[in-house]
C-alpha cells in the first residue's frame, strides 16, 4: 500500500469516528479490504515467483498491518478470495442474469486497469497505444464472453446522479454526468484460458467473472447479502481513478439486481510527491509504514487529513510535513499544553474551577472575546465540515482557535500573574485548558491516539461531541477543580529540519 490507499482509509475512518462521537449508540459498519482477482494480480504473482494464493495473502497482510498501525477503526476487512464473498458473487450474478448475453466482444484492453477502452479513450504515445486516463499500455483483444448492456439503465442512473450531494465533490459529479450520457455494452467475464485467477462464471468454467464486478460486490458481502437488510451504504469512499466503476457500473449493477443505491459516493484526488506523480519507475512511491516511523503515525494521519483536499491532488513533501507538524502539533497545540501545566504557573497541577467574578472581567479583553466566539461556535462549524468529509476545513478551524488561545495566553502573561494575581491566573489557565479540552475532543476523529493523550493529561472522561462547548456557557453548572495527570508527556516531539 502507498499513502493514497491510507488516505482513502483515513477519510472513511475519520468519518466513522465522528459519527460515533455524535451518536455513541450508533452501530457502524465500516469495511475495507483487498480485491485479489484478475490478470494484473496473476501476472504480479508470476513476476514475484510466488503462487498467486501466497502473493495475495502477502499483499493483503501488508494492507491490514498498515491499517492497524494507523488505527483505522474498520469493522470488516474483506478479501475477495474469501469463500463467503464467492457465494455472494454467485447470488448477485443470478440477479443480473436476465440482463446478460453471451457473444463476441472486442476492443482495446488495458491489463493494468483491467478494463476495455473505446477508441476515444486511447492515444498514441511513443508509438504505443495507451489509456488516455491512466497512461498505461493497451492491447487489442477479441474474445467470447458474457456481455451486459448498460444503456437500458441510463434514465434511472441519471435520476440517481441528479439528487443533491450524491457525488461529492462537485467536480466528480460533473464528470459522471457526462459519462452517463455515453453508455455501452461491457464485458462481464474473461476467458478462463487468459484469466484463470478469478471466480468462475456460474455453470460455465470456461469463463471468469469480470474482476470489477467481483470487486464491487464486496460491499454487499460485508452487509450480509442476500440474507441481511443492512443496505444501502450511507457513503462509499473511493479514489478518482476508480470513479467510473463506483459511479456508473456499480449503481447500474445494483439497479439491475433490484437493490437500493448508495446514499453518497465521496471521491478523492491523488497525492503527488514533490509535485510529481507517484510511480514505481520514478522510485517516489511513499510507503506509509516508513513514513509513520519518520513522522509518527499520528503525525502522518494529521498531515494527510490536514493537507488532503478531495477536489484536487495533494502534494506530499518532507519539508512541508515537518513544517506543518512542528508548527501545529508541536508548537500551537503541544507547547500550549506544556505551558499551562508547567510548575512555575501551575504548581498544583490543577484544572481550575470556574470563578464567575474573575471570569466576567475577561469580557474587557479583546483576545478573550475573539477566543470565546471561536469556542462557542466550534462544535457546529467543525461538525458541519466533518459531516461533509472536508476534514481539512475542520482542522483549519481547530488550529485557528488554538492560535487564538496562544495569543490570549501571551497577552495575559500568566508567568507574571503567578507572582501577583493568582485568582486571575487561575481564570486564564481555565480558559486555556478549556480550549485544549475542546480542541482535543474535536481532534479525536483526526488523531485519535494523540487526542487521547491530551484528554488523559487533562483528566477528561466524557469525550462525546456534545461536550464540545465551553464550561462557562452554562453558568448554572458548578465546575469543580480537577487534578491533571502528573505524567510528563510530550504530546508531539518536534521533528528535526535541515
Amino acid at each position: 500500500p502507498h499513502i493514497g490507499h491510507l488516505y482513502s482509509a483515513l477519510i472513511a475512518d475519520a468519518s466513522a469516528r465522528f459519527q460515533k462521537l455524535l451518536n455513541p449508540s450508533l452501530n457502524i459498519i465500516f469495511s475495507t479490504g483487498t480485491d485479489e482477482h484478475g490478470l494484473k494480480v496473476q501476472k504480479a504473482a508470476e513476476n514475484c515467483k510466488l503462487s498467486v494464493e501466497n502473493y495475495c495473502t502477502k499483499i493483503s497482510n501488508s494492507y491490514e498491518t498498515t491499517f492497524n498501525k494507523f488505527d483505522i477503526s474498520h469493522t470488516s476487512f474483506i478479501r475477495t478470495t474469501a469463500e463467503n464473498h464467492k457465494k455472494c458473487v454467485y447470488h448477485f450474478w443470478s440477479k443480473l442474469e436476465p440482463h446478460i448475453n453471451k457473444g463476441k466482444y472486442s476492443g482495446w484492453y488495458c491489463t493494468a486497469d483491467e478494463t476495455f477502452l473505446s477508441q476515444d479513450q486511447i492515444e498514441l504515445v511513443n508509438n504505443e497505444r495507451v489509456s488516455k486516463e491512466s497512461g498505461r499500455p493497451v492491447e487489442w483483444a477479441e474474445e467470447d464472453n458474457y456481455k451486459f448492456d448498460l444503456r437500458p439503465f441510463k434514465r434511472d442512473l441519471q435520476s440517481w446522479l441528479n439528487k443533491p450531494n450524491r457525488i461529492k465533490p462537485k467536480v466528480f459529479h460533473e464528470i459522471l454526468i457526462k459519462e452517463a450520457n455515453d453508455l455501452y455494452d461491457i464485458s462481464l467475464s474473461r476467458p478462463q484460458s487468459r484469466v484463470s485467477w478469478g471466480i468462475p462464471v456460474p455453470r460455465d468454467n470456461t469463463q471468469t467473472v469480470y474482476v470489477w464486478l467481483d470487486a464491487l460486490v464486496n460491499y454487499l458481502t460485508v452487509s450480509g447479502y442476500p440474507d441481511s437488510k443492512i443496505w444501502p451504504p450511507n457513503v462509499q469512499v473511493c479514489g478518482k481513478d476508480i470513479l467510473k466503476f463506483h459511479g456508473i457500473l456499480w449503481p447500474i449493477f445494483l439497479l439491475a439486481a433490484g437493490l437500493k443505491l448508495p446514499e453518497q459516493i465521496f471521491v478523492h484526488s491523488h497525492w503527488k510527491v514533490n509535485g510529481e506523480k507517484m510511480s514505481k519507475t520514478k522510485g517516489n512511491v511513499v510507503d506509509p509504514i516508513n513514513a509513520g516511523c519518520q513522522y509518527t503515525e499520528s503525525g502522518l494521519r494529521y498531515f494527510l487529513l490536514r493537507e488532503g483536499t478531495a477536489h484536487s491532488d495533494g502534494n506530499y513533501s518532507d519539508l512541508k510535513i515537518r513544517r506543518i507538524l512542528n508548527a501545529e502539533l508541536a508548537d500551537t497545540l503541544g507547547n500550549l499544553l506544556n505551558r499551562c501545566c508547567g510548575k512555575a504557573i501551575n504548581p498544583n497541577f490543577s484544572y481550575p474551577e470556574l470563578d464567575l467574578i474573575q471570569f466576567e472581567k475577561l469580557f474587557a479583553d479583546s483576545y478573550f472575546i475573539e477566543l470565546n466566539t471561536k469556542l462557542e461556535g466550534l462544535a457546529d462549524i467543525v461538525g458541519s465540515h466533518y459531516e461533509e468529509l472536508n476534514f481539512y476545513k475542520g482542522i483549519d478551524e481547530i488550529i485557528a482557535t488554538l492560535q487564538c488561545c496562544n495569543r490570549f495566553f501571551e497577552y495575559n502573561k500568566p508567568w507574571e500573574l503567578a507572582k501577583k494575581d493568582v485568582e486571575k491566573l487561575e481564570c486564564i489557565l481555565l480558559v486555556t485548558m478549556e480550549t485544549l479540552r475542546i480542541s482535543g475532543l474535536a481532534l479525536q476523529p483526526i488523531v485519535p491516539v494523540l487526542a487521547d493523550q491530551l484528554l488523559n493529561k487533562l483528566n477528561i472522561n466524557n469525550r462525546n461531541w456534545n461536550q464540545i462547548t465551553p464550561k462557562w456557557k452554562n453558568k448554572n453548572r458548578i465546575v469543580n477543580p480537577t487534578n491533571l495527570k502528573k505524567d510528563n508527556i510530550v504530546l508531539f516531539k518536534k521533528l528535526l529540519t535541515n
